[in-house]
């Protein structure tokens, strides 16, 4: 099965009000991977593609981060705006909606990143893109659906041109440009509503930008 990851994919994806599915939705702690990745770093400016329902940028926010949060869906930042407004931090938070595949922050960020994020272009080189937008010094933090012999979109399992591995992460990733931190793929159970076990599949990368 092919999958669009359009404005309207998307867009029917949150109106689901899909709050207990796996990854950074609705009313979700933020990704563990962030927290391991980032929690180190000192606050800057930072860029979430594909925010979703914005645990991730406001956790961020709450550390002294000014974040540029940006999504397709304006179902998923009706949500992240609703949870910001609660979180001490909204005045560091700025809401784009915005196609990633077409859209450019004009300005690069000391950390760029992404979680689960799927646009219409080809996953690997939505990363190139976003890459882009790393300001010297600065760190890129991709969290993505590792793929899998099983990435067949049924289930749990995301579809294969939604996923990637850390190897093919990397490779596009030139070493006289970028330093690799981390480059792990990860198996993980995410508890759901109603005690339902949801097995995620993780591939982590972690690149800071050469200056």
């Amino acid at each position: 099965m092919t999958h669009g990851f359009d404005k309207d994919y998307w867009e029917r994806h949150w109106r689901q009000g899909r709050a207990g599915g796996p990854g950074s939705m609705g009313g979700n702690p933020p990704n563990p991977h962030l927290v391991r990745e980032a929690g180190g770093l000192p606050p800057g400016t930072a860029l979430d593609a594909g925010c979703g329902g914005g645990a991730e940028a406001i956790w961020l926010a709450s550390r002294g981060w000014h974040v540029t949060a940006a999504d397709i869906s304006s179902e998923a930042l009706a949500r992240a705006t609703e949870r910001a407004a609660t979180s001490g931090a909204a005045e560091r938070l700025r809401w784009v909606e915005a196609d990633l595949g077409a859209w450019s922050p004009g300005t690069r960020f000391d950390l760029v990143m992404t979680h689960y994020a799927h646009p219409v272009m080809p996953q690997l080189d939505f990363y190139d893109r976003i890459a882009g937008w790393v300001a010297p010094g600065g760190t890129l933090l991709i969290v993505g659906h590792l793929h899998t012999s099983d990435s067949t979109g049924h289930g749990h399992h995301p579809p294969a041109e939604a996923s990637a591995t850390a190897e093919a992460i990397t490779a596009r990733l030139d070493g006289r440009e970028w330093e690799i931190i981390t480059a792990e793929e990860h198996h993980r159970v995410l508890a759901g509503h109603g005690g339902r076990a949801t097995p995620l599949h993780d591939v982590v990368v972690r690149a800071a930008r050469r200056r």
